[in-house]
């Protein structure tokens, strides 16, 4: 483990002792390491990560089904849907393309989740391995 980044973990724990995601993100950007790696780090450390910055998971117990807070947008601009058809692999939306998607049309990253979920699409291969 890498106790670098495990240190940086612990100064950015939650008041339940999670790492949100766009905590990890900042761990990974002081320390100039890929995001991964915090996921991987957290795992091992018996962290959970919580708050996804795309709204799927991390919001509240997945029993009760109140894990994510995205819902499916009632509309979806053309250009949004385009731009994810455009940035599907294998049928998916891995989350560094809607973070991209996100950034490159200036709107909100839940709103790209929002989008896929209205078109059925999954999002994949999340950046801190959670998924």
């Amino acid at each position: 483990m890498d106790e670098r980044i495990a240190d940086s973990i612990r100064r950015h724990l939650d008041s339940e002792g999670m790492l949100p995601c766009a905590a990890a993100f900042r761990v990974a950007e002081e320390l100039g390491v890929e995001p991964l790696a915090v996921g991987q780090t957290a795992d091992e450390m018996g962290v959970r990560l919580n708050r996804c910055q795309l709204g799927l998971f991390g919001y509240g117990p997945k029993a009760e089904g109140r894990h994510k807070v995205v819902r499916p947008a009632e509309k979806v601009e053309s250009g949004l849907a385009q731009a994810i058809q455009d940035g599907l692999s294998e049928g998916r939306l891995p989350c560094r393309t809607a973070w991209d998607i996100a950034e490159m049309l200036g709107i909100p990253k839940m709103e790209v989740s929002a989008a896929a979920e209205a078109l059925g699409i999954r999002i994949v291969r999340c950046q801190l391995g959670a998924f």
